[in-house]
């Protein structure tokens, strides 16, 4: 992987630090210790953490968009994310569906946000173009 001129000059705003560990006992475990999960296999946790993980990042995204448009968000929007994983032709793929509620706001408004939030989320960016995503107003 070739660092960008943009990686290299980036400031680090938080690093995630995890352990995993496969088999029965397996589990993850962040270095800060919020994050203690149970992996045992086959389970499908994987697509779990990062449906939290992306959903969380997005809804953030959100915020953020709605914040430099000047528009007050619900006091509870929301994203349900839907993580698939998918096999064909003996490759593993992932599917996703987001979810997003944000009751109170006008459509069109909420429409443009959601949008404007994939081109804010990291997560949003690094799964573009690589994976199927369909992203629903509620």
């Amino acid at each position: 992987m070739t660092a960008t001129a943009t990686s290299t000059a980036a400031k680090v705003l938080f690093t995630g630090k995890t352990h995993t560990t496969a088999g029965r006992n397996g589990a993850a475990r962040s270095a800060d210790g919020f994050v203690d999960v149970k992996l045992a296999q086959p389970h499908p946790a994987a697509e779990n953490l990062f449906g939290a993980a992306w959903s969380a990042c997005y809804l953030g995204a959100i915020q953020l968009a709605a914040a430099q448009r000047k528009v007050k968000l619900p006091a509870e929007p929301a994203v349900d994310a839907e993580i698939d994983l998918n096999q064909a032709g003996g490759s593993f793929f992932l599917r996703a569906r987001l979810n997003v509620s944000l009751p109170g706001i006008d459509r069109a408004v909420a429409e443009e946000l959601i949008e404007a939030a994939h081109g804010i989320c990291p997560y949003s960016k690094a799964v573009h173009g690589n994976i199927d995503v369909t992203t629903t107003l509620a």
